[in-house]
């Protein structure tokens, strides 16, 4: 991904923060579980939380009575954020690229990316989320992967939509099983700054009606970034597809991918 179309895709997230809160699913429970396993989560324990959207895994944080920082592009988003995280006073939300943003003398225990580490500029990222941390804190990055499962045939039936109306997508795309996904560690290992990376993995199920299928694909950059009258071809075909050939509901497996690394002494 080249900086401009970084630069551009990311900043789509921030044009409907209300549909994003409303359609992005959360994180699986047993992440949460594996995390505090790694990190004493509690009134003493400081998060810096990278591109928190709004807040579908910054709430579950700060429910764990940790005080939590969160960095977010975009200021809708970050308003939406600060409303669902009214009853936590301990977790604040600023405004800014994590790029661009005055590390506080004080570091922090864990450094949380969910879904946003890739967003963030591949030259700075693990250095200055390394800066962050203080000796032996952790750094935690959550990606999600769209895998073979659930509703299998729906998947391979959208891709004629697909090749019709965005033409960037590979000629019969098939989504790969979650054993083919081969984990990634964002640079870490290269930037010399972490202990070898630990990866967990999660896959789960959810299911969608034709509404809200939609309303989660509306929130995705690629389709966002669509011309109007291409998303709007895309988005009817599917949606004919779920309501006429699959009873007005799927079913979507994800891969959920908890990489940690502890930032070296």
């Amino acid at each position: 991904m080249t900086e401009t179309s970084r630069e551009r895709l990311r900043a789509t997230f921030t044009e409907d923060a209300e549909l994003y809160d409303r359609a992005r699913p959360g994180y699986p429970h047993r992440m949460y579980e594996d995390l505090s396993g790694l990190v004493t989560l509690g009134p003493e324990c400081r998060i810096l939380e990278l591109g928190c959207g709004t807040g579908q895994a910054t709430v579950p944080l700060a429910a764990t009575g940790s005080r939590l920082t969160a960095v977010e592009l975009g200021p809708e988003m970050a308003g939406v954020a600060r409303r669902n995280l009214t009853p936590y006073p301990h977790a604040e939300v600023v405004v800014g690229a994590f790029e661009d943003w005055p590390l506080p003398p004080d570091p922090f225990d864990l450094v949380f990316a969910a879904t946003s580490f890739h967003w963030i500029d591949p030259a700075v990222r693990a250095a200055k989320a390394a800066d962050a941390l203080r000796p032996r804190g952790v750094l935690a990055v959550v990606s999600t992967h769209h895998v073979k499962g659930g509703s299998e045939e729906f998947f391979a039936d959208t891709q004629p939509i697909y090749e019709r109306f965005d033409p960037a997508t590979p000629p019969g795309l098939r989504l790969s099983p979650a054993a083919d996904i081969a984990p990634d560690d964002a640079g870490l290992a290269a930037s010399g700054r972490f202990a070898p990376v630990e990866v967990r993995r999660y896959e789960w199920d959810l299911t969608y009606s034709t509404r809200e299928y939609l309303d989660v694909l509306r929130t995705y950059s690629g389709h966002r970034a669509l011309p109007a009258p291409a998303r709007t071809g895309l988005l009817a075909g599917i949606a004919d597809l779920v309501d006429h050939r699959y009873g007005g509901s799927i079913t979507k497996r994800y891969l959920t991918e908890l990489m940690t690394a502890e930032r070296l002494a």
